[in-house]
């Protein structure tokens, strides 16, 4: 689990400036003729300097009369969630963490543990994958990062303060399922290469954030989906791709449907991005896309 690949899942932003100028939104305007849907590239950590939002940003979520997320906002607010993925990330073979890790993994966990003054005995119970999510955010805390201030948060917030409509895409047990997923492979190689890479997270984060506020997306693509697509491929199509094709009827069906109201889909910039990105799904079906 590279860097970029923990900021493509989880599509991070550091804010350690203060910035003259609000950031230029990952946003595009889709239409169909009879109504428009907007798609939105979150960050679901920011800092305070991230604010205000530009104009269009904040027109987008005006002209929309519903908002839409990965996750529900009551979903995002579960505090049950944490322990609901702690407990799927659980061993139930009988054995232990370091069982399950070639000794130069565990060395490294080691190292690392001893670093953060993080009780190993707490990780033996638990599958790598969670491992390396519980190493990488914590470096990301770290650096200030503060899920309260992300994106879709901001949105789900304002929604609610405006008496707006939410839903979500996809339920926290199928995001739990995307990790759970991975196979013993693909958990070592997460883990050990986060634990590789720990110390350059910083610079990496800094310049995913830089892409983000320049909205570039294609360069932002090349740092999080291009990679993660090369080093981890099954893993690409089932975060990325594969669920990218499974909201596009729902997205179609609140661009055909009459009755459908004006909507903001708020979602983690990696899945607009790229040629499988929603944004040229969208467009290879016909619809008028426009970036904002």
């Amino acid at each position: 689990m590279s860097k970029r690949w923990i900021a493509a899942l989880l599509s991070l932003s550091l804010a350690g400036t203060a910035w003259a100028e609000p950031p230029r939104p990952l946003l595009w305007k889709v239409s169909d003729g009879d109504n428009s849907i907007y798609l939105l590239g979150s960050f679901h950590l920011l800092k305070p300097a991230d604010y205000p939002l530009a104009s269009s940003t904040d027109a987008a979520f005006d002209d929309a009369e519903q908002v839409v997320f990965e996750l529900s906002p009551a979903e995002m607010a579960d505090p049950a969630g944490p322990a609901r993925m702690a407990q799927a990330a659980m061993r139930t073979d009988g054995s232990t963490l370091q069982q399950s890790l070639p000794p130069d993994v565990w060395s490294k966990l080691e190292a690392y543990a001893a670093r953060r003054s993080i009780p190993l005995e707490n990780f033996q119970p638990m599958e790598a994958w969670f491992v390396s999510l519980v190493v990488s955010i914590t470096e990301m805390q770290m650096l200030g990062l503060n899920p309260e201030l992300g994106l879709d948060k901001h949105f789900a917030d304002r929604a609610g303060e405006a008496g707006k409509p939410t839903r979500g895409l996809e339920t926290f047990d199928q995001q739990i399922a995307l990790f759970d997923g991975m196979s013993a492979e693909e958990q070592r190689q997460a883990l050990e290469d986060t634990l590789e890479e720990v110390a350059e997270m910083q610079g990496e984060i800094e310049r995913m954030h830089a892409l983000w506020r320049a909205g570039d997306d294609e360069a932002l693509f090349e740092e999080t989906g291009a990679e993660l697509k090369a080093e981890y491929p099954a893993l690409y199509k089932r975060l990325n791709h594969d669920r990218n094709l499974a909201w596009l009827p729902r997205l179609q069906a609140m661009l055909d449907d009459e009755a459908e109201d004006e909507t903001l889909v708020v979602v983690g910039a990696l899945h607009l991005l790229g040629e499988d990105g929603v944004v040229e799904l969208l467009r290879d079906k016909g619809y008028k896309v426009e970036r904002l």
